[in-house]
This record gives C-alpha cells, structure tokens and sequence, in this order.
C-alpha cells in the first residue's frame, strides 16, 4: 500500500516537472523569438537607411528641355522619352550640387570629388556642352533630328546615335566616342582631342581638323539651385 502511494506520488512529481520543463522551454523559444524580430528590425532599419540615402531624388520642376550644360565633376546619363525628367542620384542635397533648369536649359555643376550622377529624360533634346572634367553618356539611342554636341576641356562624350543631323565639337584635350548612324555629320576637332568614331555610319560627312579657340565658361555663381 505504502508502495502504491509513493509510485503516484513520483508519478506526480515527473507530471509537475515535464509541465515545468515546457514552461522553460517554451520561454526560451519565445525569448529567442523576440531577440531574432528585434535584430530583424534593426537590420532592416539600417537597409532602409542605406536604400534612402542612395535612391534618387527626382526634380519635378523640370520641362521642355532642348540644351544641357555640364560643368565639374558629373557624370550625365542622356536618353529620349516622351516627357522630361531629371533625376539626382548620390546624396545630392548633401552635396551643394546645382541644377538650373531656364528658358529650355537644364544646367548641372557639381566640384565635390565624388561623382555627381544625374540621369536626364528629354523629349526634344538640340544640344548638349561639356566643360572640365564631366562626362556624357546616352542611355539608348539618342534619336534627335538634329543634335549639337560641345566638348572642352579633359570632358567625355559616349553617344548611340540615331539622328538625321549631327554636329560634334571636340575642343582643347576632350574625348568623343560616337556610335550608330548620322544622315549628315559634321565633326570639328581640335589637335589634342580624341574622337573614336569606328562604329558610326554616316552619309554625309564633313570632316574639320582644325586649332578651335578656347570658349570662355559660364561661371558657376551664374548658376543657381532649383
């Protein structure tokens, strides 16, 4: 009888310690849980930082684009498309960077030693001048009737055109790479430049090689910010 009465009451002791056992083992998953969610968190916030201080601010205030003027150290992305727009990559409220958009011209200036990035979307696109050191790249194929392209200094154009008419100034140590196809083309460069224009089909082709005069820049406290 004692025997029976000590067999139910180690039965019990087990029962109240198995229950214990997952008490414990469920706080500990659920202490697990919550510390995993908050790193979670944590981890996401700080992408979520990183993601907003890289994405592009876009300029609203923007249209009937038909010249774009680059000075300093920016990289432009040029491509066609039914309405203008304008976007800033990098961190450019933190950079001092200046966009002007007047009278059909959008000017972009920008000195600080990282790389300015912008990308413009323009619908009716004429001509494009490059001064210091920044540099132009189509995005696509430039298909403009006619284009005007003005390079000085150490500046870089990289075009894909598609253009019925196309006039390229290269000045002073400035550098052209052209590609895709030009009714009419008319190339003036100076003794310096460099113009790669192996991949560029042409009809009509007026070659000038000539000692082009330095252009005075516009200076930069004639430009002001949007």
């Amino acid at each position: 009888m004692v025997r029976g009465r000590l067999m139910v009451v180690i039965n019990e002791i087990q029962t109240i310690d198995n229950q214990n056992h997952k008490k414990m083992k469920t706080s500990v998953i659920t202490i697990a849980a919550i510390t995993v969610l908050a790193l979670g968190t944590v981890n996401l916030s700080k992408a979520a930082t990183k993601t907003n201080n890289n994405a592009a601010v876009v300029l609203n205030n923007v249209s009937k684009i038909n010249k774009i003027e680059i000075h300093g150290n920016v990289q432009v992305f040029v491509s066609d498309g039914t309405s203008d727009q304008v976007k800033v990559y990098n961190n450019y409220y933190a950079e001092n960077a200046l966009v002007q958009s007047q009278n059909g011209v959008l000017r972009i200036s920008s000195y600080t030693k990282d790389k300015l990035v912008v990308w413009v979307t323009a619908n009716d696109l004429r001509s494009i001048s490059v001064y210091d050191n920044a540099e132009v790249k189509s995005f696509g194929k430039l298909s403009e009737i006619n284009l005007d392209v003005n390079l000085y200094n150490t500046s870089t154009a990289t075009l894909n055109l598609d253009s019925y008419s196309a006039s390229i100034n290269v000045n002073d140590r400035a550098k052209a790479n052209l590609s895709g196809s030009v009714d009419t083309f008319d190339l003036q460069y100076s003794t310096l430049t460099t113009v790669n224009q192996s991949a560029l089909q042409t009809v009509h082709f007026n070659d000038v090689k000539q000692i082009i005069k330095p252009v005075q820049h516009n200076s930069v406290d004639e430009l002001a910010t949007l």
